[in-house]
């Protein structure tokens, strides 16, 4: 199995630098030598393209995790919700089968993440063993940035499914089957792998690598590190069954704080990043510049021809217009009750949730339970997307406003509101640009207690992430997975009803198209607003604003969770896996 795995992994080295100049100029002895290979920086740098392969192959990020994992939260849902017996429906309501039809394949998601790490492990040890690196700045670039992909998968793989193998080396006959590892054991190796790697890399912009988002940085291992750190001091369903913090002391949710605390710092001082406006940085994302030292700090990098971001994640085109060769979009969207948790003034709000669809090269309004994340639009593109199953959007892994926000998190822990207060500021001063009035209060009341600073935390998360799936994980390492999504379920039946802070909605939206043609103007959407003035101005059309529609037989905030979130916090390992897993992968204890 090792040789070949070995084989397997070298071929698809040489193939992706086979069309390279630097790869003529490498040693043309023993093409399959190790030795050779991870001792010639341009023949070692492959081996990022061979993960990347596995992260862009049909059934791993491209077409399952990225659209599966983080729905549904109180932020966002599968916009099928009320089809509670569907298996894609069956990924996001916490009744996950493990027999899913989705999932259970023998090259999906959790299969293509081990085929990255092997390749991962290949690499790391071909470096150890042949590339100097304490002598080599390029080779070691590769080693820190090999390192921190690893970190990548274990985390989604820890997302996902909780406690999950550890393989930290090659794969050999003794190690051919592995059982579920706690966690923590894989969490610590990650902390030690990335403040390693954070020394081998250069900041954003420091070399020619570093000047694309598309390739790791120092700031962005120290930022996942960060992220780790606060996942592997929260809480989390374990072996057994049960929801609860780590008993390891070395994970002591202080030290992991204090972890956060130190990466972010060192981010934030080296002054490699900056916040954009919030419109910005997503027109940024969609544009495909893809330049280093702004806001976004790494992304999955998709090719055209693959990646199902806008596709699946995006404001939806029913059909084909001068956007778009392909008519997708809205597979997920924002948790009805987003589009009234922000303020009116706050900018965020209508880049973030989109109400509308696009049909014939027009926008024209969605339902109350049908919303879009307008992060991600076919319309803000440079370019035509002609693919008919991808559009090739690059996925924005972790943002600068990401960093301001664990900053202010751990720092309100460790040493109060007062000190936390200058990261989280910033952030609410992007969202209000032309109210600073409305900061300066917000921040009073935040600061006010270490309470009032965390729940702070928790609602500006959900403001400014919505539809970046960082929410699912958030409450369940703040142990609020359960409460959040009661309090959704219980918003969602008062705004379908007008009750609570609801009650004054309109019934209807008014609308009509703007003298550009293809913009759609909507009234009633705020609050304040009224049927009478909705009535009086003139629109064109009008619809009943609601979640229902008749035949549905399970109401929408029913469908949001089937079992208690917390007794299914992470899929199963699928049953092909299970099959083939020699007895020693299992579900027990996880209800699922």
């Amino acid at each position: 199995m090792k040789k070949i795995v070995n084989i397997i992994y070298i071929l698809t080295v040489l193939m992706v630098v086979s069309s390279c100049k630097s790869a003529l100029e490498a040693p043309t002895k023993s093409s399959l030598d190790e030795s050779v290979i991870f001792s010639t920086p341009s023949l070692a740098e492959g081996a990022v393209a061979g993960i990347f392969h596995s992260f862009g192959e049909t059934n791993s990020y491209r077409g399952r995790f990225l659209v599966y994992y983080g729905i549904n939260t109180d932020a966002e849902v599968y916009n099928t919700l009320k089809s509670v017996d569907d298996d894609k429906a069956k990924l996001s309501n916490y009744n996950t089968n493990v027999a899913n039809g989705q999932m259970n394949t023998s090259d999906n998601a959790w299969a293509k993440f081990y085929e990255a790490i092997e390749r991962a492990n290949l690499a790391i040890r071909g470096l150890r063993a042949y590339g100097k690196v304490e002598s080599n700045a390029q080779l070691a670039q590769t080693l820190g940035e090999i390192l921190t992909l690893r970190a990548v998968i274990y985390n989604d793989l820890i997302k996902g499914w909780g406690d999950v193998p550890a393989r930290f080396e090659p794969i050999t006959t003794e190690t051919a089957y592995l059982p579920r590892n706690d966690r923590d054991v894989i969490y610590k190796q990650l902390l030690a792998d990335l403040d390693e790697a954070a020394n081998y890399l250069p900041w954003p912009n420091e070399n020619a690598l570093t000047s694309k988002v598309e390739r790791i940085s120092k700031a962005f291992a120290k930022g996942l590190r960060a992220r780790l750190a606060l996942a592997a001091g929260g809480y989390a369903q374990h072996l057994d069954g049960t929801v609860h913090l780590s008993t390891d002391p070395d994970l002591a949710r202080d030290k992991m704080y204090a972890i956060a605390k130190k990466e972010c710092l060192d981010i934030i001082g080296s002054g490699k990043l900056k916040l954009l406006g919030f419109e910005e940085v997503f027109r940024k994302l969609n544009e495909e510049g893809g330049a280093a030292g702004l806001e976004s700090m790494w992304e999955i990098p998709f090719s055209e021809g693959r990646g199902r971001v806008i596709f699946d994640l995006g404001v939806r085109h029913t059909t084909v217009d001068k956007y778009t060769g392909q008519n997708k979009g809205g597979t997920n969207g924002p948790n009805p009750i987003m589009l009234y948790e922000y303020d009116v003034d706050d900018v965020r709000r209508d880049v973030t949730v989109v109400p509308y669809e696009w049909t014939n090269g027009i926008q024209v309004p969605s339902a109350l339970g049908r919303l879009y994340f307008g992060k991600y639009r076919y319309e803000w593109m440079k370019r035509k997307v002609t693919s008919t199953n991808d559009d090739g959007l690059n996925w924005m892994y972790m943002r600068y406003s990401d960093i301001l926000l664990m900053a202010a998190e751990a720092i309100n822990e460790l040493d109060g509101p007062a000190a936390a207060a200058p990261y989280l500021k910033q952030v609410r001063d992007r969202a209000f640009p032309t109210n600073p009035a409305k900061v300066t209060t917000f921040m009073a009341a935040a600061t006010a207690s270490k309470p009032t600073f965390f729940d702070a935390i928790v609602n500006e998360r959900a403001l400014e992430f919505t539809g970046e799936m960082l929410r699912k994980a958030d409450l369940i390492r703040w142990n609020l997975l359960n409460t959040k999504l009661t309090e959704a379920k219980d918003k969602l039946r008062q705004l379908e009803n007008r009750q609570g802070k609801y009650a004054n909605l309109p019934a209807k939206i008014y609308y009509r198209t703007a003298a550009d043609g293809e913009t759609v103007q909507i009234y009633g959407l705020k609050f304040g607003d009224t049927d009478a003035a909705g009535a009086a101005l003139g629109y064109t059309s009008n619809k009943t604003w609601t979640m229902v529609s008749s035949g549905d037989t399970k109401t929408f905030w029913d469908a949001l969770f089937v079992k208690d979130p917390n007794a299914q916090q992470v899929w199963p390992i699928w049953q092909v896996f299970l099959d083939s897993s020699n007895g020693l992968l299992n579900n027990a204890n996880l209800g699922l």
